[in-house]
């Protein structure tokens, strides 16, 4: 009678263990696949401008030389590859709250830096941003991103009004008190009265001090990448 008792116990055991090992897998695959929204796709010129356009066209008679400053409608954040239970997840975090300047002669970028607020970076989840202000950015100490232009960028021409020009751009981005040279690629496109421009800037978190969190069943990837989507206005 006791081996019975033994033997059933220890089978009610084995399947309350599996039982548990299946939640545990297919929960999160179900809340990151058919509960959990999509992570938003990457900021884009295609995306439409977030503030109202009423000056003069610069394709009208306004040239684009001279002195500008970064104005509403533009956004900047992060992009991240994520491992959550063993599902693989996108995290995307932004702000609105960036500033910055831009000197431009003749078709060139002479200068110009742009300054993003981390501790206004919101994700999808509360639990994500206390722990990027927190432990990971620890925005109390370091509460911004800079990036400067250390070389021109040449964009080879100012293009009509809704169309876009590349370029490549070099300077040094200032993340958690580090500073490092970058060079990536950027897009811009003029507007009825100014223009805007794209980017996304690759970050290796090591560079910066950053240690890549990993706790809880949370696991980030060891790089990610800064987005922005700048809109300039005349300064």
């Amino acid at each position: 009678m006791a081996g019975s008792i033994r033997r059933h116990w220890k089978r009610w055991l084995i399947a309350g263990v599996a039982a548990v090992a299946v939640l545990c897998t297919a929960g999160p695959y179900v809340y990151i696949n058919y509960v959990q929204d999509k992570p938003p796709a990457a900021l884009s010129l295609d995306d439409p401008p977030r503030s109202d356009s009423s000056g003069s066209s610069p394709g009208s008679g306004q040239g684009v030389e001279g002195a500008w400053k970064v104005g509403s409608g533009s956004q900047a954040g992060y992009r991240v590859d994520e491992v959550l239970f063993g599902q693989n997840v996108t995290a995307v975090g932004r702000t609105e709250k960036v500033t910055g300047e831009l000197e431009i002669e003749g078709n060139r970028a002479v200068s110009g830096s742009f300054t993003v607020d981390l501790a206004s970076v919101k994700s999808d989840s509360d639990q994500r941003d206390g722990q990027f202000r927190g432990r990971v950015m620890n925005t109390e100490r370091y509460p911004e991103a800079t990036f400067e232009l250390t070389e021109p960028v040449d964009f080879g021409s100012a293009p009509p009004v809704g169309e876009q020009v590349s370029a490549k751009a070099t300077g040094e981005l200032t993340v958690h008190g580090e500073t490092n040279t970058v060079s990536f690629e950027l897009d811009a496109q003029r507007t009825a009265d100014g223009f805007r421009v794209n980017g996304s800037i690759p970050v290796t978190f090591a560079d910066y001090g950053i240690e890549a969190p990993d706790f809880g069943g949370i696991a980030v990837e060891d790089d990610g990448n800064i987005e922005f989507l700048l809109a300039f206005d005349r300064a």
